[in-house]
């Protein structure tokens, strides 16, 4: 008897231990302990439905991010929209799941900033997150340079969060982040900073799988996400991951459209 209440102690454990170990990276746009205390437990959830444990991997800045799916070190990733079409490129990544609210950039700046047009920072220090931040970076520096003809510093200063503080502190003349960073600001923050410019919208970040992962665990985990809709638990879980209306992603519909920008020539890749 003894020996048989062992064994059954022991089952959810070896059931545990035979399940498949997947690898995922998270785009720094927070501090590592931020994203463990928002994708640990969803991804707990979806790894338990979907039959895989995920271990997430941690980079310290969105350039050692690009690098890693560059080299398809991961099997899943979230990554940014125009990070969506870098890893097809380069591993052929596949979105999965994305959410539906479009993904807007946006210039900030401080609230009693005299600056009412793009015109108006000619000339002055613009903080962004890194370079290759879509919406935050990318996409926006390409419309300052081009349509509005714009002479700015660059500065970047790695994270969302430190560039909408150092905007609010005036030490730069303005911050380029996206609208559902800006929108999860403490309101203390947030009144400090009055929105100049936002960009046309675009598909969101998506979770993506490495073609190495099998398609039908894909399939899965792309099925169990998109169920976590149906409970509050689960809502609860995709709100703090930032993705609170999951839908299905597809390459070519949301993300090929995106290479028409030309933003390669505003793509920065760090040694």
């Amino acid at each position: 008897m003894k020996l048989f209440r062992l064994l059954l102690c022991l089952l959810p454990l070896c059931a545990f231990a035979d399940e498949p170990r997947v690898s995922i990276a998270i785009v720094p746009q927070y501090a590592a302990t931020q994203l463990q205390a928002e994708w640990k437990p969803l991804l707990e959830r979806v790894g338990a439905a979907a039959g895989v444990e995920f271990a997430l991997r941690f980079y310290p800045t969105i350039p050692d991010f690009e690098r890693g799916f560059l080299r398809g070190d991961t099997d899943f990733i979230y990554a940014n929209p125009w990070h969506a079409v870098m890893a097809a490129r380069a591993q052929g990544y596949v979105p999965l799941v994305r959410d539906r609210e479009p993904l807007t950039g946006i210039l900030v700046v401080p609230a009693a900033s005299p600056a009412r047009t793009l015109a108006d920072l000619d000339g002055q220090a613009i903080a962004f997150p890194a370079p290759n931040a879509f919406g935050a970076s990318l996409y926006m520096r390409a419309i300052l340079t081009g349509s509005a003809d714009v002479r700015f510093e660059a500065r970047y200063v790695k994270t969302h969060a430190n560039v909408y503080r150092q905007t609010a502190l005036g030490d730069v003349a303005a911050g380029g982040g996206v609208n559902q960073t800006f929108n999860a600001l403490p309101a203390s923050l947030r009144e400090r900073l009055r929105l100049l410019y936002e960009t046309p919208g675009a598909a969101p970040h998506p979770l993506a799988a490495h073609p190495r992962v099998d398609p039908a665990l894909r399939a899965r985990v792309a099925a169990t996400v998109l169920a976590l809709t149906q409970d509050a638990a689960g809502r609860a879980l995709l709100a703090a991951v930032r993705m609170p209306q999951p839908v299905a992603a597809d390459f070519t519909r949301d993300y090929a459209p995106l290479e028409a920008l030309r933003l390669d020539d505003y793509v920065v890749l760090e040694d």
